[in-house]
């Protein structure tokens, strides 16, 4: 595969003879062209490799987005190691605990960032090295390795079994092409937004990078750069779509050709109010974990045929297995094992982890079922199913209906501990001003069987999802069950 794929820092040195000064990547009011990304980052190189960064090692990457975290991996690239991006925001503990999986050389960090071992920053490297001649051609093992906890909290790492080629398939099918303009508010830490927006870049499409997001921001971006392509998850959805409608309606959205989402689940009402509004040829939704054994993907105008639903396998292989590892038929809800197509290489290796295995199957814990048609429809997490006096109670239904009200602005459902059912629903909401409980509770009386509305509601003042849509449940409920 290698021998026909040419390696990212040398597609990146192809751009910038070519197209050398069209925008490669803007972040802000920055923006840098494709010469300049190429011979900044051949500089960075040369800093990291005085420094032990080289093949196959990996390089712990704590910036928030910035031109600056893509210099950052495509000099790791260009020496042949591997970007092990993470959130710079992380406690000193865990992220002790990710340095120590991965034992990189160095951190590259911003001031305040303490990881234990040597920390530098892109001007400190970049202020010994002036030579930014090209460099030998190299091919890192791996194009990235990503941070996960999943529900369990415990950090591992995904190391990619994809080198650090570009390769056209994996750019065609999120849809990229040369003349995109690709807008990413998303975090580029997490495994989405850094895959996709590199995969912009290898394409030859201009990046366009938000600092962080803020849904009238999004808008005002698209219309400042006719973007084409912009990725998002759900709660960025819900935050644009609540913006008052004469500020969503002020700006021009018509360049934009695709639209992802991803990450969690989308509420149905929410798709569909992007769909009517962008048009269900622009709406993508896919499905798939940061392993990428298999993935699904569905558009809006397909969606609204099949409702709830997260596609058709588009790659690699996915069933659902019962307990004992019996495949079900369709229509039987259990829980999703996947496993890359029978000719193709493993698509990752964890690093502080094992994989949950029947034979040669594996699942990321989510629970779903596929129609007779092979759509394939979502339930919830394994992990964070609530057993509510014998019947199966998945939060991520509940958040849904919650969110469907106006004045909540995110939410989240744990079970607690109940003397009589087992486990009581418990939710966690963060309100908009005006949010009044007995209405709330109507609201969702005529959208959740009983058995299944929250018994006690929760009042906080604190985002409960990240910046990219993730939420842990596991440590709300356990954080409340240690408080009790």
């Amino acid at each position: 595969m290698t021998e026909e794929m040419p390696s990212l820092g040398a597609v990146l040195g192809l751009a910038a003879r070519t197209k050398p000064s069209n925008p490669a990547v803007t972040c802000g009011e920055e923006t840098m062209d494709w010469r300049t990304l190429d011979r900044r980052t051949n500089r960075l190189a040369r800093a990291l490799a005085a420094r032990g960064v080289g093949e196959g090692s990996f390089l712990t990457i704590a910036l928030p987005n910035s031109i600056g975290f893509v210099e950052a991996c495509y000099a790791a690239w260009k020496l042949g190691a591997i970007p092990q991006p993470i959130s710079w925001r992380l406690p000193r503990i865990e992220l002790e605990a990710v340095v120590a999986l991965a034992d990189p050389p160095l951190v590259i960090g911003q001031d305040d960032l303490d990881p234990g071992r040597p920390r530098f920053d892109i001007p400190d490297l970049l202020a010994g090295s002036d030579d930014d001649g090209p460099l030998p051609d190299r091919i890192s093992p791996a194009w990235k390795a990503p941070t996960s906890g999943g529900s369990t909290g415990r950090p591992k790492l995904i190391v990619a079994g994809q080198p650090a080629v570009v390769n056209p398939q994996p750019i065609a099918y999120w849809r990229l092409a040369e003349d995109d303009v690709a807008l990413m508010p998303g975090p580029l830490y997490h495994n989405g937004p850094f895959s996709s927006a590199f995969l912009a870049l290898n394409a030859g499409a201009h990046l366009v990078l938000m600092p962080r997001f803020d849904a009238e921001a999004v808008l005002r971006e698209v219309e400042r750069h006719r973007a084409t392509w912009l990725y998002l998850v759900p709660t960025m959805m819900s935050r644009i779509w609540r913006l008052p409608e004469e500020i969503r309606n002020r700006y021009a959205t018509g360049s934009l050709r695709t639209v992802w989402h991803l990450a969690a689940p989308c509420p149905p009402w929410l798709k569909e109010a992007w769909i009517d509004w962008l048009g269900g040829e622009v709406i993508w939704e896919l499905y798939a974990g940061t392993e990428a054994q298999a993935s699904t993907v569905i558009s809006g105008t397909e969606w609204l045929a099949h409702r709830g639903s997260v596609g058709r396998v588009k790659t690699g292989q996915m069933r659902i297995l019962d307990g004992a590892g019996n495949a079900l038929p369709a229509g039987a809800t259990g829980e999703i094992y996947m496993k890359p197509a029978d000719d193709m290489p493993a698509t990752y290796r964890y690093i502080g982890a094992e994989a949950r295995r029947i034979g040669d199957w594996e699942s990321l814990g989510d629970i779903g079922w596929f129609d007779a048609e092979g759509y394939l429809y979502l339930a919830d997490r394994r992990s964070d199913m609530i057993l509510v006096g014998g019947s199966n109670v998945y939060p991520a239904e509940i958040e849904a209906a919650l969110d469907e009200h106006p004045l909540v602005q995110s939410s989240a459902v744990i079970g607690l501990p109940d003397e009589d059912l087992g486990n009581r629903i418990h939710a966690v909401i963060q309100p908009r001003p005006g949010l009044d409980l007995e209405e709330l509770h109507r609201h969702l009386a005529e959208r959740l069987v009983t058995y299944k509305r929250p018994r006690s509601i929760e009042i906080v003042a604190e985002p409960l999802r990240d910046d990219a849509g993730k939420v842990r449940r596991s440590q709300l409920r356990a954080d409340r069950i240690g408080a009790a």
